[in-house]
């Protein structure tokens, strides 16, 4: 109820208020008597959440003057705590640091309200301490069993905590040492005590096939199966399904249509074409987006399974679908041959590319052809002249482009053209392009990785994304215009004082940037760095300096593409919020009107936000757990890199070629004593002024893999290794001042 709780924060906080008990502060806000239990809840929230508090005698009186925050608890490799404030009134405040004896017994992802000891300044951060933990993220985690002096314990993966967990008698649930075990925490690990767990299932031997796979499943609480509803009436829709049903429905059957995808994909739900106008001359672009909602039901068991899932997941080797594959990869996949239902987008471009005529249908197409990526680059790349208002990606050499028919070459090109004229546009009007390579795992012949390379992003990729963005901008922009209330996709714009320290930053590397607020500045930056080799260090940091793109019904623009309204609305068989916007469209074309609940629609898109953050996260997990399992069998393994972090402790640094970053720790560094210059970014030596900078360049060795911790030390290879005392562990970025052996 956000009118009372405003209500009362602004009774108590009042210049003239004098704390007094509940009941009268109720009656002097004259809200009804019937309105008394909503009251007292709001209260007890408020005092919980630290916004109040509870004096001598009962009374309601205004938080500590010291200031309290509530916020999400992130724990670091270090064993200290960041605090990131939630946003009040739409306003963020600075993170917050607590000691790591000052955490209670927090988890990475909890809920808590912290006491501030120190207000952030422009040289220090903010410092706190955890008052109490207000709900936590899980208590379900993930970890390796083993056995000491009698007693089952378990090391919880990751950086989550510095002790090792208790779980009981030795053997529970049959779990044998180095099995990797979910357990139910029943007390949490604080800094000065080991925590209380039960093992809840066994999930097999640490290395086993297929048991990295299921323990990120299991730490990220992925769903997996399908509840029996769901698969009953997706078979039912399936049984329904008939091709001869177009009724309602534009006939695209005899239009040329192409889809282009992974070669490993399943599920097609984008396929387009590309005509130009034979009177106006006029560039046609038409986006046929797979129609989900004529399977789905609002309110049905198909429906609450989406929406609780609210995303396809992609793991390495398996997909985790938001339908069930009867829909997912049948029924709503744009197979090549097969009819099948769609919501079109169809867009004119005059020939300077002014957006002209916009037309939204429901339809129904037969898709001609099934293209990968790869295939449609080795056709563009074995095109010959045309209209290209610039040089195809790739060289004109042995034909080696598979087989295509003339109709299917000429649209290709006529792709290609219309793509390269979309994307010149977008960045004339100043989007940003931040050159992050996907991970690509290789595998051997027993499904076990063989290596890693970074995924190209290829003049096709270029094709399929700039239809797709023109495509989901069309419909933000027919919604805002007829002021319906949408899911939007929007990124807001970064903090001031962010882009001013990325500009500092990039200026270290020899890049000026006047005027950090300019977004032409910001992407010059971006392009010059892109094939350079602190490409890595320059695009990480300008990411961090942005806030998270995010699902929400509040008009807000979307900040990388440079854009006023945008939306998803073209994968809606990986996503939930694709769907919302896909129904709202089918009302409109029903009943030439539309509308939505603006609450329901910002909880929705609270909803997708962390559902997809949970499924980008345990991607990155799994990626990086199978890399370093490689490498755990590669020590010494010599690597080209470039430096991304420089710290007191040492320094990162990323392979140039192979998608792994390491910390060479600063006690390897045996040659001089190195000391940091925090801002210059550098570690130099005392006496050879040797220096190792952000955005160097250097060779490095795998020196050790920690796969439990997620952690991987690098050596420079041109350094003699110093042999370690017995009793000493790398720190893994923990200060050379605790360089003591690692808690269990």
């Amino acid at each position: 109820m956000p009118d009372l709780l405003a209500k009362i924060l602004h009774a108590v906080t009042a210049h003239s208020y004098t704390p007094i008990k509940a009941k009268p502060l109720f009656r002097r806000l004259n809200l009804g008597e019937d309105a008394y239990p909503e009251f007292r809840r709001t209260v007890r929230e408020l005092v919980r959440t630290g916004r109040l508090a509870v004096g001598r005698n009962n009374t309601i009186r205004p938080a500590d003057p010291h200031g309290t925050v509530t916020g999400t608890f992130r724990r670091t490799s270090a064993g200290h705590g960041v605090v990131r404030p939630h946003p009040v009134d739409g306003t963020f405040k600075p993170d917050v640091f607590v000691r790591e004896d000052k955490t209670q017994d927090a988890s990475t992802g909890d809920d808590v309200l912290v006491r501030i000891t120190r207000e952030a300044t422009t040289i220090k951060d903010a410092a706190g301490e955890v008052v109490r933990v207000l709900g936590r993220a899980t208590r379900t985690f993930v970890g390796t069993y083993f056995e000491r002096d009698g007693e089952g314990l378990v090391r919880v993966d990751g950086t989550v905590f510095s002790h090792s967990v208790s779980v009981g008698d030795p053997g529970a649930k049959g779990a044998k040492p180095h099995d990797k075990v979910v357990i139910e925490m029943l007390r949490f690990p604080s800094p000065d005590g080991r925590g209380e767990g039960v093992i809840s299932e066994v999930l097999g031997p640490h290395g086993q096939p297929g048991v990295d796979t299921l323990s990120v499943i299991r730490a990220f609480g992925l769903p997996e199966a399908f509840s029996e509803a769901a698969l009953a009436e997706a078979r039912q829709v399936a049984d329904q399904f008939s091709e001869d049903d177009l009724a309602g429905r534009t006939d695209f059957t005899h239009d040329l249509v192409v889809t282009i995808d992974p070669p490993d994909a399943k599920d097609f739900d984008d396929a387009v074409s590309v005509t130009i106008d034979p009177k106006t001359r006029h560039w046609v672009l038409t986006v046929h987006i797979a129609d989900v909602g004529a399977f789905v039901r609002p309110g049905g068991a198909l429906d609450a399974e989406a929406r609780k899932r609210a995303t396809s997941v992609y793991l390495p080797g398996k997909v985790i679908p938001m339908f069930p594959e009867v829909i997912s990869n049948g029924l709503a996949s744009l197979q090549e041959g097969k009819l099948r239902y769609v919501k079109t987008v169809r867009m004119e471009f005059t020939p300077n590319l002014q957006k002209g005529h916009v037309q939204f249908f429901s339809g129904a197409i037969r898709n001609r052809k099934r293209f990968t990526y790869d295939e449609v680059q080795q056709l563009l790349d074995g095109l010959a002249g045309g209209s290209s208002p610039s040089p195809p990606a790739g060289g004109v050499g042995e034909d080696r482009t598979p087989p295509a028919d003339p109709d299917v070459r000429a649209m290709l090109r006529r792709m290609r053209d219309l793509a390269l004229l979309l994307r010149k546009k977008r960045f004339r009007r100043g989007a940003l392009e931040l050159t992050m390579p996907e991970a690509v795992l290789e595998y051997d012949a027993d499904g076990r990785v063989s290596g890693a390379h970074f995924a190209e992003h290829t003049l096709s990729h270029q094709i399929v994304e700039e239809f797709m963005l023109a495509a989901n901008e069309a419909v933000a922009e027919h919604f805002t215009r007829h002021e319906v209330p949408f899911l939007r996709r929007v990124h807001p714009a970064p903090n001031e004082d962010k882009l001013e320290a990325f500009a500092r930053f990039a200026d270290l590397l020899g890049h000026r940037i006047k005027r950090p607020q300019d977004r032409f500045e910001l992407q010059a930056v971006l392009g010059k760095t892109a094939d350079q080799p602190e490409r890595a260090a320059v695009h990480f940091a300008l990411l961090r300096s942005l806030k998270q793109a995010a699902y929400s019904p509040v008009q807000d623009e979307h900040y990388a593409l440079a854009i006023q309204n945008y939306c998803h609305f073209t994968s809606p068989i990986r996503r939930y919020p694709d769907l919302q916007v896909h129904r709202l469209l089918d009302r409109w074309l029903k009943h030439g009107t539309a509308s939505a609940d603006v609450e329901e629609l910002t909880a929705l898109g609270d909803h997708c936000s962390k559902m997809e953050r949970r499924a980008e996260t345990a991607e990155r997990e799994l990626v990086k757990l199978k890399i370093l399992t490689y490498l755990a069998g590669r020590l010494g393994e010599r690597l080209d890199a470039v430096i991304t972090g420089v710290a007191d402790y040492g320094f990162f640094a990323q392979a140039e070629r192979f998608p792994a970053e390491g910390l060479v720790h600063i006690s390897s560094l045996v040659d001089d004593y190195y000391g940091f210059d925090e801002d210059a970014h550098t570690l130099e030596g005392k006496r050879t002024g040797r220096r190792f900078r952000l955005g160097d360049r250097v060779r490095v060795e795998v020196a050790r893999v920690d796969v439990a911790r997620r952690m991987l030390d690098l050596r420079l290879a041109d350094l003699p290794p110093r042999r370690a005392a017995d009793d000493e562990v790398p720190s893994y970025g923990r200060s050379p001042k605790r360089r003591g052996g690692r808690r269990s």
